[in-house]
């Protein structure tokens, strides 16, 4: 292979190309070209030819392949993680047979993961995993609101969204704060003596702390519309 043609990379055209070069009048570079033809044509009856490249400067250290080698690489990672190569191996039909009886051919592939490089994705992943299934908090800062609490409580159950609440009757609104921090709940139903007043309730993001009054009749559709827009966020910022 050219010094100009070992940066290169591609799929059914690059090998089209190489064939068509002096390497294609090689003996052992046009098996091995027609090897990996056959490997991605079967990753193209699978459905995954676009995941895969057909790469002219990967090389690994070991002498004993004997076929294709191989690399996985994290092209985009959970919000812009970049780690490179997470995992490589390759074809080595001699290694086995070495230990088998009469030096027999057996034909192996093998590959290594890079415990640590999946780790750390694992651990990026897991940062902002939620710890309960519960959407829906309802709070009051001020004494005395334990049954309304209980009613949007309800209100909320019957409208089949997973909801609690602090059951002390006069928790304060910071520890409320802090237990769907703690817990990954991601909407907050604020109540209080103005917002009972106007027949109105408050809906708090726990992400972005932004609220907003609603009615109170319109809570479960508002609460539904709060969380749908906060999964597209997140699907967004992944």
């Amino acid at each position: 292979v050219s010094t100009q043609s070992t940066g290169k990379s591609g799929g059914f055209d690059l090998i089209k190309e190489l064939e068509d070069s002096d390497l294609g009048s090689n003996k052992i570079a046009a098996a091995g070209l027609k090897d990996l033809r056959l490997l991605l044509e079967y990753c193209e009856l699978f459905g995954c030819l676009n995941r895969v490249s057909f790469d002219l400067s990967l090389a690994r250290g070991l002498d004993y392949y004997t076929g294709s080698i191989f690399e996985a690489v994290l092209a985009a990672g959970p919000k812009g993680v970049s780690v490179g190569s997470v995992a490589g191996g390759g074809r080595y039909d001699n290694l086995v047979g070495m230990f088998a009886p009469k030096g027999r051919s057996i034909p192996c592939v093998g590959v290594s993961l890079g415990i640590e490089r999946l780790f750390s994705i694992m651990e990026k992943r897991l940062e902002n995993v939620r710890t309960s299934s519960i959407q829906v908090l309802v709070a009051s800062g001020q004494k005395g609101l334990l049954k309304e609490r209980m009613k949007i409580l309800q209100c909320l159950w019957e409208g089949d969204l997973n909801a609690e609440m602090l059951y002390k009757a006069n928790p304060k609104l910071l520890s409320q704060f802090q237990h769907a921090e703690t817990e990954g709940i991601p909407v907050i139903v604020i109540i209080g003596e103005s917002e009972l007043a106007e027949n109105k309730v408050k809906l708090r993001d726990l992400v972005t702390r932004e609220e907003t009054l609603v009615d109170r009749a319109r809570l479960v559709e508002e609460v539904r519309e709060l969380l749908r827009r906060k999964e597209t966020r997140e699907e967004e910022s992944v």
